[in-house]
This record gives structure tokens, C-alpha cells and sequence, in this order.
């Protein structure tokens, strides 16, 4: 299967949005930004790129659209979307003049109409079925850290080992989709260092707290930093274990008035992010590293 990644990128007020499209001058066609991932590459991580390159705009990712697939010379090809939107609010998109020679803004319906392609009209049907702008608290579980058995002290300061590094490294770049500014852990070195590269780069702190360790979890406490970082209305982290993150999780969809779900497993620097606004849940993600 052929992997690719993009995203419906939106300004303007939510009432009435308009879309970013692109004119690819090798196939004059109109189409939403996305292009295949790199070998080894992020699916997150390819649609910040693939927008970045074919419209000039960092932007900043909402909730998952459903993927799209089609047959591209007899290969099956899958590509996800998510919503975006540029803090900037697009002034300063363009093409790269190679690949995209044109990006234009549009309504919605005349969108539509522009595209070339059925696949990219379904898709923007699926804007307007949930909110545009929601917030998303990102429940991140720790990267690889090796042996329990094998590490010889306190198991609080057991740390990552190479490919939980070298995850940690790719989550610093994914996590950067979201661009949260309010980071909150367990106090346990393994969590700590999946979180540090991503705060690194952009200058900000690690709060760690040992009630969502599993050494010192504590179930009201942890509520508290649920719901606090709930109501802080502004993308967060929630970086812990395995053990603790359905207890985070369940907590946020019963303060969100969503039912808890049974299935909360999340791998090794994997991470969920539920994304809420005005108190409601819309939309819960799961995605590996």
C-alpha cells in the first residue's frame, strides 16, 4: 500500500471557513495539500511537511479526518487527513513554484467545485461534522526503556534505552503537531526523557509529578491534573505509563460526559489525543511511534 498524508487547511471564521487548495502544474490538477511519506517517517510528521512544502504554511493540526483511498497505477493508496490551520491565518501561503505553482482560498461549495478530484470533495464533507477549532490533551505513554527485570535499582529511574530515544527524538517533531505548551509528567525518568527533546525545542519546562508515576500514583491527584489540564483550555501532555493512562483517560471522557472505554492500551511511545472543546469530547486518536 501507498502511504501519503496531508490535511484540509482552513482561515477565516468558523461559521464560514475557507480552504486552501493547490494547483499541481505536472497533473493541472486542483487538489488539498498532501504527498507519500518517507521511508520511516511519522504519518503526523509527513503532513506537516507535505503542507509546509506545497503551501509555505507551518501549521497546526485538529482533529483526524477519515482517510482516504483510491488506486494509483493498480496500488492501492491510503492518505490521512486532519484538519489545520496556520497561527497566521494563511497570509503567507504559496507555492513552492515546482510541485505547486498556486495556492487559492475558497469557501467551502466552491471548493468543491474546484477540486478535481471525487476522493477530495467526499472528504470536505467531513469538515463541518464535527467542530472546526477544538483542543487536544494528548495522553502520551512512555518510550522504550528495556528490561524491568534486567535494571538493577530504583525502577523510577530506569531510562530509555536506544530505540526509546530514538522515539522520543521522532515524538519531538510529531508532538510539535499540536504545539503544547503545558507539559505535565510523571516524575519518572523514562517519561521524562520521552517528553525532554520536544520541550527542549521549544524552551519549555517538564512538570513532573510522582502521583501519576507508578511508584507513587495517586488516584485524586491524578484526577486533579486531569481536570486541570482540561480546563486550562490550551493544548497539553500527559506523559505516564501504562499502568495509569486508562485511569487519565477514563477520567477525561467521564468529565467530558463520554463513557469510559475499555480499550485504552496504548504501546510504548504511543500516545491518544482527545480533542474537546466547550466541555464536550469530539474526537479520541490513537497513533504509535
Amino acid at each position: 500500500m501507498i502511504r501519503a498524508a496531508g490535511a484540509v487547511v482552513w482561515r477565516g471564521e468558523e461559521t464560514d471557513p475557507e480552504i486552501a487548495l493547490v494547483h499541481r502544474p505536472a497533473y493541472d490538477d486542483w487538489s488539498l495539500p498532501k504527498g507519500k511519506l518517507r521511508h520511516g517517517e511519522h504519518v503526523i510528521a509527513a503532513a506537516l511537511r507535505e503542507v509546509r512544502e506545497e503551501t509555505g504554511l507551518r501549521v497546526v493540526l485538529g482533529r483526524a479526518l477519515p482517510p482516504v483511498h483510491y488506486l494509483k497505477d493498480g496500488r492501492l493508496k491510503r492518505v490521512d487527513y486532519w484538519l489545520a490551520r496556520d497561527p497566521g491565518d494563511g497570509r503567507a501561503a504559496g507555492g513552492d513554484g515546482e510541485e505547486v505553482d498556486e495556492v487559492v482560498w475558497l469557501p467551502i461549495e466552491e471548493a468543491a467545485r474546484r477540486l478535481t478530484y471525487d476522493w477530495d470533495r467526499r472528504l470536505l464533507r467531513a469538515v463541518g461534522a464535527a467542530p472546526l477549532t477544538t483542543t487536544p490533551l494528548i495522553f502520551l505513554r512512555h518510550a522504550l526503556a528495556g528490561s524491568r527485570q534486567e535494571w538493577q535499582g530504583d525502577d523510577d529511574h530506569r531510562p530509555l534505552d536506544e530505540r526509546g530515544l530514538a522515539q522520543a527524538e521522532i515524538l519531538a517533531t510529531v508532538l510539535g503537531a499540536y504545539r503544547p505548551e503545558r507539559l505535565v509528567s510523571s516524575h519518572s525518568r523514562r517519561c521524562t526523557q520521552t517528553i525532554g527533546p520536544y520541550a527542549e525545542r521549544h524552551g519549555l519546562e517538564v512538570r513532573g509529578e510522582k502521583a501519576l508515576s507508578e511508584s507513587g500514583y495517586d488516584p485524586r491527584e491524578a484526577e486533579r491534573l486531569v481536570r486541570d489540564s482540561l480546563a486550562a483550555a490550551e493544548a497539553a501532555v500527559l506523559c505516564s505509563h501504562g499502568k495509569v493512562l486508562p485511569a487519565l483517560l477514563g477520567t477525561a471522557g467521564e468529565a467530558l460526559h463520554r463513557t469510559r472505554s475499555a480499550d485504552l492500551a496504548l504501546a510504548k511511545g504511543g500516545f491518544a489525543v482527545l480533542h474537546h472543546t466547550a466541555g464536550r469530547a469530539v474526537t479520541l486518536e490513537r497513533y504509535v511511534t
